[in-house]
Order: C-alpha cells, then structure tokens, then sequence
C-alpha cells in the first residue's frame, strides 16, 4: 500500500521486520506519516527494499533485533547497492503490540466486532504493523 499523500521533501524511514518466511515492510516521515507498508515473501525483501529506496528518500533502515535479525544485517549489507545505515530496534512484545494495532487500524465489522478483541482471529499476517512499530520505537528513542 503506497500513500497519496506521501512527501517527498522529508526523509523516509525504512523498517523492516525480518523472518525466515515472511518480511515486514514499512516506509514512514518523521512526521509519523505512513507511506507504504506491505508483507512481503522473505525471498523478495532485498529487492523490494531496493525498490523502496528508489521510490522514497530513504535515510535510514530500522530493524528487529530478534529472530534471523544478524543474518539479515549481513545479507543487507553485503547485497545493497547503495549502503544504507542500518539500526537494530527492541521487538520484545511487538507482535501483540501489533495484534492491538491492527485492530485499531482496520476495526472488526459485522459480528465479529461483538467478540472480545483477545479471541478475534487476524485475518491476515501482520509483520508490516510490526515493522511501523518499530519505526515508532526508534523515532520514541530519539525524542525521550
């Protein structure tokens, strides 16, 4: 999903939830504006991260630092054709952080907005809120 409203005078931030399977995508301003975010097949994050790059003006690429995360940072930085500054970011409890957000994000409709949130079944993967998260955290981490 790419914004319409996205600025191309202020600097992007990349993140990036990395997996095995499956990477979370995410291109937010400084301004917290969001401007793309997308589960992406883990085959094809250094591709779409180049993509990304050529798309936004992207300063920075904000990581988590758990699962296959140092593998990840390696394969970043030997596969990138430009380098790109790459930050490590706590992801402790980020995937419930996410499930909340989702439902924030995309409010349940019909009857399953009767069903307390705890027992809702996501509809779909949601690495790329993980990956927005993260960007918050950093962005958090520079302005506490």
């Amino acid at each position: 999903m790419v914004s319409p409203f996205f600025d191309s005078s202020q600097p992007a931030i990349l993140g990036f939830d990395p997996g095995r399977q499956k990477c979370g995508v995410a291109v937010m301003g400084l301004d917290r504006s969001l401007f793309y975010c997308e589960v992406i097949p883990a085959e094809e994050a250094i591709a779409t991260i180049q993509s990304l790059r050529q798309q936004f003006p992207i300063s920075i690429l904000v990581m988590g630092d758990q699962t296959s995360s140092k593998e990840w940072k390696q394969k970043l930085g030997s596969s990138l054709s430009e380098p790109l500054r790459i930050v490590m970011v706590d992801e402790r409890f980020s995937t419930l952080e996410a499930r909340d957000r989702y439902w924030q994000m995309y409010p349940p409709k019909g009857l399953s907005r009767l069903l307390p949130q705890g027992i809702r079944t996501l509809p779909r993967p949601i690495d790329d809120i993980v990956a927005i998260l993260l960007i918050e955290r950093y962005l958090g981490r520079l302005t506490a």
